[in-house]
């Protein structure tokens, strides 16, 4: 029998220290950026707002999740502002990827990619040992792409790559054969050979094509990847110091607030900040997969993996986009980017990990290995 955890015991508080550390340092970052720019204030009220959803969420019982019906109905509400969007949506920057609510701007797609890792982690729970049917990856395929549609349609190329890795990374830890990873595989060429001939728009494989060849394009497709490698490299050992990034202080550096701040932030902190960042991901990273070891069953564990592929793929796009090292598709890194929705979204998630850990089993890998490989849900 699972053993329930005390209450004082449940928040785990390193989780939680290295997601507030990761907030202060965007703060630090968007504070350099003085002369009327609005970002500190108003991050610093949404990080609040995340905070405290964080001890709320993290008071819940979550177990009503596993109930029939539940997570689809949360799925299903979440589409809903996506199909919205495409309706009625006004475009930002030739995106139509935020709802107006007064004089604030909601990001649907941020709560919807939880939805999805919800509705996947119910279904492959209940199907764990029949997941090599391939008709259970067809169908969870289906949840997935019905998302990622709805969000390249905006366009939001960065949001349905992140999408789509979720979906594929849960499929994997789920026991997947070598000949449907294989057809998989062949599935994915083809629907991106379809994307670029009939989804792309004509500036996103300009940026791939001047990924490939940044300098093919400086002043135009290619002018924010060259300016991030710009102040991602000047920063050297130790960085200019906080307030002192020419590249992103005077502006060459574009979206220095969200999909280029840790370029901007290594720029003044130079490669001992870059470790620093790397460091306080993989404590988050490590307690995730902690509490997913933890899990009272097989759903609590397939969420955990699930939130932690979701904030895995952010990372990665991120800092390799900042980098130079892949093409710019613009996606946020978690904590520290500019942006109240997928803040209060990712504080949301850790509070629902922190309150699943409250029924959590004893971390024991033999009974965590027999449960993940062989039972269902009841």
């Amino acid at each position: 029998m699972p053993s329930l955890l005390d209450k004082k015991s449940a928040i785990d508080w390193l989780l939680f220290t290295a997601a507030l550390a990761l907030t202060i340092l965007g703060l630090l970052t968007m504070n350099s950026f003085t002369g009327g720019d609005p970002f500190f204030i108003r991050q610093s009220i949404w990080i609040i707002v995340g905070v405290i959803t964080f001890f709320i969420s993290s008071n819940i019982d979550w177990r009503f999740l596993r109930r029939s019906g539940v997570a689809a109905s949360i799925y299903a509400f979440f589409i809903v502002p996506l199909i919205f969007l495409l309706i009625l949506g006004e475009a930002v920057q030739g995106a139509r990827s935020w709802l107006t609510v007064g004089t604030l701007g909601i990001e649907p797609v941020e709560f919807a990619k939880l939805a999805l890792i919800i509705v996947l982690a119910k279904y492959f729970s209940r199907r764990h040992i029949e997941i090599k049917n391939f008709k259970h990856i067809i169908v969870s395929g289906a949840y997935a792409a019905v998302v990622c549609l709805l969000v390249l349609f905006q366009p939001d190329f960065g949001s349905a790559i992140i999408i789509a890795l979720v979906w594929f990374s849960l499929v994997l830890v789920s026991g997947l054969s070598r000949t449907h990873l294989i057809a998989l595989f062949l599935t994915g060429v083809i629907t991106l050979g379809g994307l670029w001939l009939f989804v792309f728009q004509d500036y996103q494989k300009q940026r791939i094509m001047t990924f490939v060849n940044p300098a093919l394009d400086i002043h135009g497709a290619g002018y924010n990847a060259y300016q991030s490698t710009v102040a991602f490299g000047s920063g050297e050992l130790f960085g200019k110091g906080i307030g002192y990034g020419t590249q992103s202080k005077l502006r060459f550096l574009p979206e220095y607030q969200t999909d280029f701040i840790f370029a901007a932030f290594a720029e003044e902190w130079g490669f001992v900040g870059v470790i620093i960042v790397f460091s306080l991901f993989g404590v988050v990273f490590w307690r995730i997969a902690t509490i997913a070891a933890r899990g009272a069953s097989n759903f609590e564990t397939l969420f955990a993996l699930g939130v932690l592929f979701y904030f895995a793929a952010h990372f990665t796009l991120h800092a390799g986009i900042n980098m130079g090292v892949l093409p710019v598709t613009g996606t946020t890194i978690p904590f520290m980017s500019y942006g109240g929705t997928h803040v209060l979204a990712e504080f949301l998630a850790l509070g629902m990990l922190c309150g699943m850990n409250r029924y959590s089993r004893a971390a024991h890998a033999e009974v965590f290995r027999k449960e993940f490989e062989g039972g269902y849900d009841h």
